[in-house]
């Protein structure tokens, strides 16, 4: 069993502060936290470390212990941790373990660590030894409460469905084998978002709530409408006639008859209308509708019947335009 340094796992020297010791210990958690580096077993020890460190030095009485411990550390290992301990008994500092220290900081309990580095005891056998009677790092605890991990499944959606809301049975794997899952998703959720199935993740240990489930949406490609969040655009074509006298066009909708556009004389190709309250709902909020906004395109016919023509040249005259022979 070797000596744990714990002001040089902290970066700090023997007379730093306790805010010192606070400051230098998160700044270690943050960096080194399994969160922050999933598979990352330099930085699990390094985070162990840290928290270990920091539950002694935090306590001022623990600290003061240790401390003295530090000067006779060769002596009891020479004596040998088995009984021979020049403090007597199994621990100079008796038994209990205390969650958190006495100067108005906080650390990890180990229940809290057990839930992300395992069952086990997450700190040393030094530890162990000096700082909880002896039980050594094999020691186990009752079943650890560990909630589930949250699940993300992609879902792919047609437009009209992210217009109406959408119903759909999940098969998901588990550990004790496919589940099916009935989910609900709300009209007008937005292409790449995120839907909560509260409890339908991975389930819990030891009573521990399960985990979320997390739809990935994906929106199918539409033939008819494009869709910039709440609102729609579709492309509308109208004669040259309609478009130079005035007129109206049918403009298609996602749901029911299509609507009629009245056109002004004189409209240009490319100009765009909005027609309010025919777009999308806005997810959790009944009121908003987005608008469908619908471009004109000129159609100019390739060929002309012969009373057409007739009246484009008589245009052309006059306009005083040549047409082409």
């Amino acid at each position: 069993m070797d000596f744990k340094d714990y002001y040089e796992a902290l970066g700090l020297k023997k007379g730093a502060s306790q805010s010192d010791i606070k400051r230098a210990f998160r700044k270690l958690a943050r960096k080194h936290h399994p969160d922050v580096n999933p598979g990352d077993l330099t930085a699990e020890r390094r985070f162990k470390e840290a928290n270990e460190a920091h539950e002694v030095l935090s306590d001022p009485e623990k600290r003061r212990k240790y401390d003295e411990l530090g000067a006779n550390w060769r002596q009891y290992e020479q004596a040998g941790a088995g009984g021979g301990s020049p403090f007597g008994g199994g621990s100079p500092f008796g038994g209990g373990f205390s969650g958190g220290g006495r100067g108005g900081t906080r650390t990890m309990t180990p229940e809290e660590a057990a839930e992300i580095f395992g069952g086990g005891s997450p700190f040393s056998d030094f530890f162990n030894t000096f700082f909880t009677g002896g039980a050594g790092s094999g020691a186990t605890r009752g079943p650890v409460a560990r909630p589930g991990r949250d699940i993300e499944h992609p879902i792919t959606l047609t437009l009209e469905e992210i217009a109406d809301g959408a119903s759909r049975r999940l098969g998901l794997e588990g550990a004790s084998g496919t589940q099916n899952v009935d989910v609900k998703i709300p009209a007008g959720v937005a292409d790449g978002s995120r839907v909560r199935v509260a409890g339908r993740g991975e389930s819990g240990t030891g009573g521990a709530p399960a985990g979320d489930l997390f739809l990935k949406v994906r929106q199918s490609p539409h033939q008819t409408f494009t869709r910039r969040g709440a609102d729609l655009h579709v492309g509308v074509a109208v004669g040259v006639t309609v478009a130079v006298l005035g007129g109206s066009a049918s403009v298609p909708r996602l749901r029911g008859k299509p609507l009629t556009l009245k056109i002004p004389a004189g409209t240009q190709s490319g100009q765009v209308f909005r027609l309010k309250g025919h777009g999308l709902p806005v997810p959790g909020d009944s009121s908003p509708i987005g608008d469908l906004y619908a471009t004109v395109s000129v159609q100019i016919p390739r060929e002309l019947t012969p009373p057409q023509r007739e009246h484009f040249e008589a245009l052309a005259a006059i306009e005083g335009d040549t047409p082409a022979e």
